[in-house]
């Protein structure tokens, strides 16, 4: 097992330094879900909420939550980012959003932490917006599926991950 990068040798908390990192194309694709009643999920798809576009509101919030990563977690590089995708797609069988998030840099570090940053977001904007009806609404399975880029190369999950039912 490597060693944790954000601490020295003395055991305290540090930014890594990156200086020396060659700058590469570096992606990054996370996904979650959100469970809830049906009738919630229904509001939702139909547009009929009270509140207005749930998805679409939720799409912009993780994007704008990308963004704003190294503000919210201490040893994070602030990036500029290249492109960020965040799809929220109903599964009307499970009752539940599935948010698909990828992330893209020219940089020095990769962008994990930035997807996962507006998966999160994009899935808690989707809570907050509908907790008046169903506050029993259950996030779930915030996870990295794949990676690519910067000295590690590409990671992928493997796909036996008992969340795609």
């Amino acid at each position: 097992m490597t060693k944790l990068t954000h601490f020295n040798q003395s055991g305290e908390a540090h930014m890594v330094d990156v200086g020396d990192k060659a700058i590469t194309h570096r992606t990054a694709t996370c996904e979650g879900f959100i469970e809830m009643l049906p009738e919630t999920l229904e509001l939702i798809t139909q547009g009929s909420h009270k509140k207005g576009d749930v998805l679409g509101i939720a799409r912009i919030a993780g994007i704008m939550a990308s963004k704003k990563t190294a503000d919210l977690i201490p040893l994070c590089h602030p990036l500029p980012l290249t492109h960020v995708e965040v799809n929220l797609t109903a599964e009307k069988h499970n009752y539940r959003i599935h948010c698909l998030t990828t992330v893209k840099t020219n940089g020095q570090t990769g962008v994990e932490m930035e997807a996962l940053n507006a998966t999160q977001i994009a899935l808690l904007t989707i809570y907050d917006m509908c907790k008046a009806v169903d506050r029993g609404m259950i996030i779930q399975s915030v996870q990295l599926i794949e990676k690519n880029g910067g000295k590690s190369g590409h990671w992928q999950r493997e796909s036996n991950s008992n969340n795609h039912s």
